[in-house]
C-alpha cells in the first residue's frame, strides 16, 4: 500500500517540491510529479533548472525521449513511466494513479485555499486507511 507524507506549512510550494526533488534523487530514487495545470508544470520545470543556486535537477517531462535516464519527471497527465517509486502531486485534487507508487509526497502551503484542498485530501487518504506521515514545515523551519 502507498504510504503518504505531507508537507504543510510551506512559504514556498514550488521551493518544497524543488527540494524532495533533489533529496529524491540524492537517495537514488526516481520521482513523478504531477502537475496537471500547465502554468504549474511550466514553473516546476524553470525552478528545477536553477535550483540548488549552484546546480540544477536533472528533470524532464514524461513524455521526453531522455525519460529512461532521468531520475525527475514532469507529467500533466496519468503517465506513469516505468521505475518511478515516488509521485509529488501538485494539484488541488488527489492524483487518480497515486496508488501505483510506493510513496506519495503531498505539500501544503499557509495559502488558506490551498490548505482546505489539502486538508480534504488527507481525509480522502485517512479514510481509506493509508498511512499518512505529516510534517509541519513551519516547526522544521522549512527544512525537508
Amino acid at each position: 500500500m502507498t504510504s503518504i507524507d505531507f508537507y504543510f506549512n510551506a512559504g514556498d510550494k514550488l521551493q518544497v517540491a524543488c527540494r524532495l526533488a533533489g533529496k529524491a534523487m540524492e537517495h537514488r530514487k526516481r520521482l513523478l510529479i504531477y502537475a496537471p495545470q500547465s502554468n504549474i508544470a511550466q514553473s516546476i520545470d524553470r525552478m528545477l533548472w536553477t535550483w540548488p543556486a549552484i546546480g540544477f535537477v536533472p528533470h524532464c517531462h514524461a513524455g521526453d525521449a531522455l525519460v529512461a535516464e532521468t531520475p525527475v519527471l514532469i507529467a500533466s497527465d496519468t503517465e506513469t513511466p516505468d521505475g518511478c517509486e515516488l509521485l509529488l502531486n501538485l494539484a488541488a485534487d488527489s492524483p487518480p494513479h497515486f496508488a501505483r507508487f510506493d510513496r506519495l509526497l503531498e505539500i501544503v502551503s499557509t495559502d488558506a485555499q490551498d490548505r482546505d484542498a489539502g486538508r480534504a485530501r488527507y481525509k480522502f487518504y485517512r479514510d481509506r486507511g493509508y498511512a499518512i506521515e505529516s510534517h509541519d514545515l513551519a516547526t522544521q523551519g522549512n527544512r525537508t
